[in-house]
């Protein structure tokens, strides 16, 4: 070989071969491979197959019967069927039912959305509550059933292998009889209620929510840091041993200044230390640990602690409210923390969970002026009466700078859950709804369902990969009690019959 003659080094090199051709060429493959798996029935030939072998049963979460599937539902559905493949070649019968959720509110949202567009439900809301929700009922039961087969169908484009001719569907008689029985059993075991109680309120849906149908993204509100005077000025100087030059005032901090009409306390933490502080001829109470950070927001450059005591010296004083005729008390609450705010929290027992229970405790009223719509009822003051809680933040704010009682106002970027399909804000709000308990014992004497759970995750359950444990644990230990109803027409009814005294 001259030096000037390339080497072939093609021709040294063992490349593999194969019958597959270099294109994909899918729009016609596609098609003749479904074909020709319909025709061969190969779902139920596999299984028949396979009937006297070791079973691998995959439970398929259902996606909602609502629009086409995207690249979430392929993710989904492809790595289902390279799981239950596997074990098919691997010798194991597996059945594989897919499912579909045809019940709730993604799907009545849809349907009022499509009715609205076509000039339809303006006759539907003149009807009579029976028969307007029986006909809302029968719009979603078509459009899920419609839904459910064009998924269906576009699933099976995936070429992946299940039994689509017979789905389970949530919307199906004999799945609402086992989800019923259940409930029963439920009942049965003393852990389903029915209780006054904060939960996520959608303004858009005029619904409770669970908290799995949320989704937290960043919000800007107000953030506004509030003086709430005390009634007995001698009071305080006794807390604190030394005399008040002024009147003094509790200084709370918060983001929802909507929930300020339905003040009933403010939370201090008894081990917690706390100052006096006077700036500018007034005087305030505020954590020891957050004085400096609350004087740099607010801007108190002469800022002066005159004296500190303990939370619980401060536990029983009396204060009025800044724009509502009423007096409240101070009480005490471990969760009071002092890395933001005052240190001093604004509790509002129809409008949190931690103020709920706080409330319930100390034997406050659980108010809640707010309406499902979001907007307040006639329990407020009249200037607030029929103000969207939204639209009511910078009138509070006016109100409170007009009167003295604001000392500092900007606004604040934060996580705040949403509505998960119509993306809006939701609220705190106390309403009477059902109740699964998660921390009571089963039956009065078993494992609570999240003791229960937590076991499972700890020893029965198999995570791969094995930090998807962790995430899990961190859910169950935080889940709060799971909230069951919701205030819409298409679902699976609860069976309760309510007493004429309620």
């Amino acid at each position: 070989m001259s030096d000037t003659t390339k080497p072939n080094f093609k021709k040294t090199l063992n490349l593999p071969r194969t019958e597959f051709p270099m294109r994909a060429n899918l729009r016609q493959n596609e098609s003749a491979s479904s074909k020709r798996w319909d025709s061969a029935n190969l779902y139920h030939t596999l299984m028949e197959a396979r009937r006297e072998c070791e079973p691998f049963v995959f439970h398929d979460g259902p996606p909602y019967a609502n629009g086409a599937i995207h690249i979430g539902h392929m993710m989904n559905k492809i790595l289902k069927d390279i799981v239950v493949r596997t074990q098919s070649l691997e010798g194991r019968s597996c059945p594989f039912v897919p499912g579909w959720d045809c019940h709730g509110l993604p799907i009545e949202h849809r349907v009022m959305t499509d009715l609205l567009e076509k000039g339809k439900l303006d006759k539907i809301n003149a009807l009579e509550p029976g028969a307007r929700s029986m006909a809302i009922r029968r719009a979603c039961r078509t459009y899920a059933e419609k839904q459910h087969k064009e998924q269906s169908k576009q699933m099976r484009r995936l070429l992946t292998l299940a039994d689509y001719d017979d789905p389970y569907l949530t919307m199906n008689s004999g799945y609402e009889r086992a989800t019923l029985e259940v409930f029963a059993d439920l009942v049965e075991r003393g852990i389903v209620f029915r209780q006054l109680k904060p939960v996520h309120w959608s303004i858009e849906n005029q619904t409770a929510l669970a908290e799995a149908e949320l989704e937290y993204e960043d919000r800007v509100d107000p953030s506004v840091y509030v003086d709430f005077p005390v009634i007995d000025a001698a009071a305080v100087g006794a807390a604190f041993g030394v005399a008040c030059p002024s009147d003094p005032s509790l200084l709370i901090w918060t983001t929802t200044p909507w929930t300020l009409v339905a003040n009933r306390a403010i939370a201090v933490h008894e081990r917690g230390r706390y100052a006096l502080v006077e700036s500018g001829g007034s005087v305030r109470i505020i954590a020891s640990d957050l004085v400096s950070k609350v004087a740099s927001i607010a801007g108190l450059d002469d800022a002066r602690v005159l004296a500190e005591c303990d939370g619980a010296s401060l536990v029983g004083l009396v204060y009025g409210h800044p724009f509502v005729e009423q007096t409240s008390p101070v009480v005490a609450a471990d969760y009071v923390t002092f890395e933001d705010g005052t240190g001093l929290v604004h509790t509002a027992p129809g409008h949190g969970t931690d103020d709920y229970f706080t409330g319930i405790r100390e034997g406050l009223e659980v108010a809640c002026p707010v309406r499902g719509d979001g907007t307040y009822d006639d329990t407020v003051p009249e200037w607030l009466e029929g103000l969207d809680v939204w639209a009511a933040n910078p009138v509070v704010i006016d109100r409170l700078r007009a009167s003295g009682h604001l000392l500092h106002h900007h606004d604040y970027t934060h996580s705040y859950p949403h509505d998960w399909r119509g993306g809006s804000p939701v609220i705190f709000r106390s309403t009477e709804q059902w109740f699964i308990s998660v921390s009571e014992p089963v039956g009065g004497g078993g494992p609570s369902l999240r003791d229960a759970a937590m076991q499972a995750t700890e020893q029965d359950i198999a995570f791969i990969p094995e930090w998807g444990r962790n995430r899990m644990r961190g859910m169950l230990e935080s889940r709060p009690d799971w909230c069951i109803s919701r205030q819409r027409s298409w679902g699976l009814p609860i069976p309760a019959f309510v007493t004429g005294d309620g």
